[in-house]
């Protein structure tokens, strides 16, 4: 039990740090400022369900694709600590990762805005891919998928109600508050970084040089 609750931590703290709904809003309430709270509501549901539907495809299909593209689970871990480690020191630094859309172009996302760019790829980019993909290799029973999942659908649930209150989170902890909890996060996300890249790294090296 123990071991399943801490899988499930792991889970969420990577999630919530990778996705961070606070990092988006800004942009989310300045692309949507023209819409009325409905049209807001309904776009930032379409755009978390497309990131669900990413993450879970991306989550059950990862198997198929390490094995199609002849890619070890340790490979994807190493890669992934570099991906993380840099949106961690971006997010230190109080630096947006995500996609920055120019004035011009709000107009053009307007349409469709909830797929892509918000759902794809500022709320699941190739951080929260990767998370899923490695996080599915890791789980080593059904109870650990299980969480899994579950936790893809709660991280979802909170970025949809971090998008739909986003006027009162913003007027609430203001811009300094975003900055603060970024950095935050992005110190975890650093942590979660190293210990990914060197549990790659361990075992690769331990396959073709110590052999």
């Amino acid at each position: 039990m123990s071991e399943l609750f801490s899988f499930g931590l792991l889970c969420l703290t990577t999630f919530i740090t990778i996705m961070n709904p606070l990092n988006i809003l800004p942009v989310f309430m300045t692309m949507t400022s023209e819409f009325t709270p409905q049209e807001r509501r309904q776009t930032a549901t379409k755009a978390v369900l497309t990131a669900f539907f990413a993450m879970i495809f991306f989550a059950l299909a990862g198997t198929f694709l390490f094995e199609f593209f002849n890619i070890t689970v340790n490979a994807f871990k190493v890669a992934g600590g570099v991906i993380f480690f840099k949106m961690g020191y971006d997010m230190l630094n109080a630096r947006l990762t995500r996609i920055k859309i120019a004035k011009k172009e709000i107009k053009t996302y307007a349409n469709d805005i909830s797929i892509t760019p918000l759902g794809i790829p500022m709320l699941c980019g190739p951080g929260a891919i990767t998370n899923s993909i490695i996080l599915m290799n890791q789980a080593e029973s059904p109870a650990q998928k299980g969480v899994l999942l579950a936790a893809i659908v709660a991280i979802c649930a909170i970025a949809l109600t971090a998008l739909y209150s986003g006027s009162q989170i913003i007027k609430l902890i203001g811009d300094t508050g975003i900055k603060v909890m970024m950095r935050i996060m992005g110190l975890i996300l650093m942590v979660i970084a190293i210990e990914y890249f060197m549990a790659g790294l361990g075992p690769m090296i331990k396959e073709h040089f110590l052999q």
